[in-house]
C-alpha cells in the first residue's frame, strides 16, 4: 500500500522540486529534492509514534492511546501522511508562494486539495488493500493549522504534531539534518535518536491547575538533545536559510515568475498545478535570458548569469535601539534615490514559541522547559531584514548610505520636530 503512495504522480512530482529552490548557487550541493525529504520524515514520523505509544505513559494521557488493532491503523495512516505532507508545494518550494498564489492559498491548501482530488482517489486512495480514510491522511498531514475546517480529537492532535510540530515536528528535524548535508555545513546536526528515544506524550500546563492537554514533551532526559535542536535551527536559519545571496535569488525568481506565468499567478486548479515543476521554470528561464525582448528577460538574466543584486544593508542592532524600523526606513530612502526598479527589500520577523514545551522530571513532575535549562531562553530569535540594489549602483550607493545613514534613520517624529 505504500508502495502505490511512493508511486503515484503526485508523490513522484516531487522528485522534480528543489528542497531549498536556488540556494544550490549558493552551496553547490544544495540540489536535494522533496521527494527524499518526504522518505525522510515517514521514517522519523515512525520512530517517533513507536516511542510514545511504548511504556511509560504519563497517567493522565493513557485513555487518548488507542487499542493495538486502532494503532496499527493510526502508524499506517501516519507514515502515508508524512509521504504525502509536501505534494502541494510549487516549484522550487516556498521561494515567493505567498505573492504566486491567489488569495486565501498556500502549499497546504493545496496538499488537502490533491489528496482529495479524483485522480488521487481513484488512482491511489481506492487501490490500497487496507483502506484508510482521506481525511484521516489530511488531518495528520497538516493538523489544525493547515485543515482548519476539519475538527480533531487529542489523539488526531497528537499525531498531526508529530510531522508539523513547531518544536518536535519530525518535518523539521529531518530539513535541518539533511539540508545541512547537502549544503556541506555542520550547523543543522543534533542528536536526533537520542531526542526521539526521549520524546513523551505529556500534559501541555505541567501543574495540578494547569492544562490537562497532551502534547509532545521529553523526558528529562532529552532536555540537552532538545537545546541542540533548537541551535541547529538558530545556525541553519542564520547562515543558510538567510543567506543574503540565497535571499535575493528567491526575490529574483518571484520576480521573474511574475512575468512568465500567464497572469503572475500559479494556477490552483489541481491537475495544472501537477503538471509545473523546476523543470518547466528552468527552461523558462533560459529561454527567457536568450530573448532580450521577452518581457522577463532581466529577471532571468540575474539568476542564470548570476547577475544578482548586491546587498547594501542588513539588519543591525544599533540601528534597531534608534529605530525600529530602519531597514524600511533605508529602504524606502534608497528607492526614492535611485529607483524601485534598482533595489529589493527582504525582512522577516517570526514569533518563535518552540522553546517552550513541558519535561516529566525523575520525581514525575511536569514542568516547563524554560524552568529547567537557562540555554533554551538564550536562543535567540531568527530575524533578518535585508536591502539589495543593482550591483553597477552599490559602490555609490554604499557610500551615499554611509554618508547619510543617521539622517535616513532618525524616526519620524524626530524628523517632523
Amino acid at each position: 500500500d505504500e508502495r502505490t503512495v511512493l508511486d503515484s504522480p503526485q508523490l513522484q512530482r516531487l522528485r522534480h522540486i528543489h528542497q531549498l529552490a536556488l540556494t544550490y548557487l549558493v552551496y553547490p550541493g544544495a540540489t536535494h529534492r522533496r521527494f527524499e525529504h518526504s522518505l525522510g520524515v515517514m521514517e522519523l514520523a515512525t520512530r517517533v509514534f513507536d516511542v510514545i505509544t511504548t511504556p511509560p505513559i504519563h497517567e493522565k494521557i493513557r485513555d487518548i492511546i488507542p487499542s493495538e488493532g486502532k494503532k496499527r491503523y493510526w502508524r499506517r495512516v501516519l507514515r502515508m501522511a508524512a509521504l504525502c505532507h509536501d505534494i502541494g508545494h510549487l516549484p522550487f518550494s516556498h521561494a515567493a508562494e505567498k505573492e504566486l498564489l491567489p488569495e486565501g492559498w498556500d502549499h497546504e491548501r493545496l496538499t488537502k486539495e490533491i489528496i482529495r482530488s479524483y485522480e488521487m482517489k481513484r488512482q491511489t486512495w481506492e487501490q490500497l488493500e487496507v483502506p484508510v480514510k482521506i481525511e484521516d491522511i489530511i488531518k495528520v498531514a497538516l493538523g489544525p493549522k493547515g485543515a482548519k475546517e476539519l475538527i480533531f480529537n487529542e489523539w488526531e492532535t497528537i499525531l498531526s504534531e508529530i510531522i508539523t510540530g513547531d518544536t518536535f515536528g519530525v518535518d523539521r528535524m529531518d530539513y535541518l539534518l539533511r539540508d545541512s548535508l547537502h549544503a556541506g555545513v555542520a550547523y543543522g546536526k543534533f542528536d536526533h535518536y537520542r531526542l526521539i528515544d526521549t520524546l513523551r506524550i505529556l500534559p501541555k500546563g505541567g501543574g495540578e491547575d494547569d492544562s490537562d492537554e497532551p502534547t509532545l514533551g521529553l523526558d528529562y532526559g532529552g532536555v540537552q538533545s532538545a537545546e541542540a535542536l533548537l541551535w541547529a535551527r538558530y545556525f541553519m536559519f542564520s547562515q543558510v536559510y538567510f543567506h543574503p545571496v540565497r535571499r535575493i535569488y528567491d526575490i529574483h525568481l518571484k520576480d521573474f515568475l511574475q512575468k512568465w506565468l500567464g497572469n503572475g499567478k500559479f494556477s490552483t486548479e489541481t491537475q495544472v498545478h501537477l503538471g509545473m515543476t523546476d523543470v518547466e521554470v528552468l527552461a523558462g528561464l533560459r529561454k527567457a535570458n536568450s530573448d532580450k525582448d521577452h518581457p522577463a528577460h532581466v529577471y532571468a538574466k540575474r539568476i542564470i548569469e548570476r547577475d544578482h543584486f548586491k546587498l547594501l544593508y542588513s539588519r543591525n542592532p544599533n540601528d534597531q535601539d534608534i529605530n525600529l524600523t530602519a531597514g524600511a526606513a533605508i529602504y524606502e530612502a534608497t528607492c526614492k534615490k535611485y529607483g524601485p526598479d534598482s533595489v529589493r527589500c527582504d525582512e522577516y520577523n517570526p514569533k518563535d514559541e518552540s522553546k517552550y514545551f513541558p519535561v516529566i522530571c525523575k520525581d514525575s513532575r511536569v514542568l516547563q522547559s524554560v524552568e529547567l535549562s537557562d540555554t533554551l531562553l538564550k536562543v535567540p530569535v531568527v530575524k533578518s531584514n535585508f536591502v539589495f540594489i543593482d550591483r553597477e549602483l552599490q559602490p555609490k550607493a554604499l557610500k551615499w548610505l554611509e554618508e547619510n545613514r543617521s539622517e535616513i534613520i532618525k524616526p519620524k517624529e524626530e524628523t517632523e520636530e
